[in-house]
């Protein structure tokens, strides 16, 4: 069983960090958890909001509790808003179903999530799949948000 590092996950959000200032962005919280869910990083960009870190925590542990990005889990939310409903509840408060969340694979295993909060949704998400992807791992994410605006 493969470990997903501290210096990776460091790497991870420096790489995603990197992403948010190219783009222009607020101030990011950056959370990564290892597979079982445990903390491995979290940082919280100069300015950024009180909440940051709890909305990044419960998108990278949604993902990881459901096995899906949460660009995924918010377009299952439309389709199904009573079972998510239930699921805050299940999840002691730890799940938010909003683009941000995004898996950590290599090698087809998971290894974790990384999830930020500071931006949009959308933009956190291009964030997380973007430090993801330069740190040398494979993201799973439902659909970049560039491809879902072309879907639109």
């Amino acid at each position: 069983m493969t470990v997903l590092k501290l210096a990776e996950a460091q790497r991870i959000a420096a790489a995603a960090r990197d992403k948010g200032s190219e783009l222009g962005l607020e101030p990011l919280t950056i959370a990564v958890l290892d597979r079982g869910g445990h903390l491995r990083l979290l940082e919280r960009e100069d300015g950024a909001a009180l909440l940051r870190p709890d909305i990044a925590f419960a998108k990278a542990w949604g993902a990881l509790g459901m096995g899906l990005p949460t660009s995924e889990l918010a377009r299952r939310n439309e389709l199904m808003p009573a079972f998510f409903t239930a699921l805050g509840p299940v999840s002691g408060g730890r799940m938010l179903p909003v683009p941000g969340g995004v898996l950590i694979h290599r090698k087809g295993e998971v290894l974790g999530a990384i999830g930020i909060s500071g931006s949009t949704s959308d933009n956190d998400e291009i964030c997380a799949v973007a430090g993801t992807e330069v740190a040398g791992f494979v993201a799973d994410a439902a659909a970049t948000p560039e491809v879902r605006a072309l879907e639109l």
